[in-house]
């Protein structure tokens, strides 16, 4: 910033980026030995703190993470080019909603306490209670939300006809195919711990009492919802946000859009969460603000117990061919996202569904037990957590496998096509981040001018 040039941007540029670069260049110098964090990007009006370059890296550690090249220079690009898809997804009205951060959350927190042994030592792992967790990584996967699917609208209008995939890979050698790694078919019986009467009116029951207090004045919902709620809403007071009608659960969605004063609480409402009280905020055209508490359920040891014994007795009966998987699948799952498929599980990817499955793509629950099973054999009943982040029972099949291989057009064309189709994405998304970069203000502390970064223009 040695020209006029510069001079003038500095001059268009808004009060947060201007505060975030004299806060940066303050502490890098004459307090340089007492700084606890400093900025070390400026994206626009977005800083970058030393602290969240660290933890994205502490965070990768444990999770088995690489990033290309030196991570001193690609964490903190990876933290700038999200903020660049963030703000194009504020711009573009892109929205996510509670039930899906909800689900994705439940989903990690059960992997981290089936990688820990028990829930008791993950919270002795981590210091800190489950709901804790839950309310630090909401706003990760929300943001982690948003990016993807931002991502998919830029390249939603790219499309490839066989004939493109066919001219493609007419005349690459052989040894530059992709491999195709083992793929499985897996169908799926699973059944619903039931819960106890008594555990049903103890939720029930305090949610009355929350009510009751509010009503009568000796607290706030907002106070009660950050205190109880199972929800990663929680830490904002149960605040869910201006939300559409469709991103709702029907359940919850028919209930909180009838609602029409604020001071008002809901009766208690079932979804397939947990039950839920509901306080509304503000109402915008078609859409709703409002706030909420949720309390699940706890399903007993006992009653998982009885689960898996009645499936595994529907197991055996099918070895002794009884009946067939197909049929218990059909008459017998609560999964509704199976059931009409006869127990056949489906794999939803960015241009449609398919019923193979990489092992890694699979529920980790299933894979660990699909894993060393043979093509026919039915397996023994076990515990997993589904992907509405509830307890449930389960047997599975395995249909087919499709062992590891080197693509060919007559067998693996869809693979070959999302060869394809991920290379003209990419090269969309590259070139998009590189002109949103031309067109956003930069500032990079000296300590990262040296870096090899993936994406040009960051440096000016």
């Amino acid at each position: 910033m040695r020209n006029n040039t510069s001079r003038l941007f500095i001059k268009a540029l808004s009060p947060q980026a201007l505060f975030f670069i004299l806060y940066s260049l303050f502490f890098s110098s004459a307090h340089a030995q007492s700084v606890i964090d400093e900025v070390v990007w400026v994206i626009g009006d977005e800083a970058i703190l030393r602290s969240d370059v660290e933890q994205m890296r502490l965070q990768a550690a444990q999770e088995g993470i690489r990033f290309k090249g030196d991570p001193d220079c690609a964490i903190p690009e990876q933290i700038a080019v999200q903020k660049l898809f963030l703000h194009q997804a504020a711009i573009d009205s892109i929205e996510v909603s509670e039930s899906e951060i909800a689900s994705g959350i439940d989903q990690q927190i059960e992997a981290w306490i089936q990688m820990a042994g028990s829930r008791e030592k993950l919270e002795e792992y981590k210091r800190q209670t489950v709901s804790q967790m839950r309310s630090q990584l909401h706003d990760e996967y929300r943001d982690r939300l948003m990016v993807q699917k931002m991502r998919m609208k830029l390249v939603e209008d790219i499309k490839v006809t066989p004939s493109e995939v066919r001219r493609y890979f007419k005349d690459i050698p052989q040894d530059s195919l992709p491999f195709v790694p083992t793929e499985v078919e897996v169908q799926i019986v699973t059944q619903t711990p039931r819960i106890a009467i008594e555990e049903i009116n103890r939720v029930k029951d305090q949610l009355r009492e929350f009510t009751d207090r509010i009503n009568r004045g000796e607290t706030s919902f907002a106070t009660l919802a950050r205190l109880y709620s199972q929800d990663g809403s929680a830490r904002n007071g149960g605040e869910l946000g201006y939300t559409g009608r469709g991103q709702w659960v029907p359940e919850f969605a028919n209930v909180a859009f009838n609602l029409t004063d604020p001071k008002k609480v809901s009766k208690i409402v079932e979804t397939e969460f947990g039950f839920h009280i509901i306080q509304l905020i503000d109402k915008r055209g078609d859409k709703v603000n409002a706030r909420h508490i949720l309390l699940k359920p706890e399903v007993s040891d006992s009653a998982i117990a009885r689960g898996i014994a009645r499936l595994d007795s529907i197991a055996d009966d099918i070895r002794a061919q009884k009946f067939t998987f197909e049929e218990a699948a059909t008459y017998g799952s609560d999964d509704k996202d199976t059931r009409s498929n006869r127990g056949l599980m489906f794999n939803t990817v960015e241009d449609g569904r398919t019923s193979r499955f990489r092992m890694q793509d699979l529920p980790q629950d299933i894979a660990r037990v699909v894993d060393t099973m043979q093509v026919g054999q039915v397996s023994r009943a076990f515990q997993m957590v589904n992907e509405r982040g509830k307890t449930v029972c389960a047997i599975v099949k395995l249909k087919n496998r499709i062992e590891g291989h080197k693509a060919n057009i007559s067998e693996d064309f869809q693979v070959l096509k999302n060869v394809v189709l991920n290379r003209l994405r990419e090269e969309k998304i590259q070139k998009w981040v590189t002109d949103k970069i031309k067109g956003t203000y930069v500032r990079i502390n000296d300590d990262y001018c040296d870096c090899e970064f993936e994406y040009q223009g960051w440096r000016r």
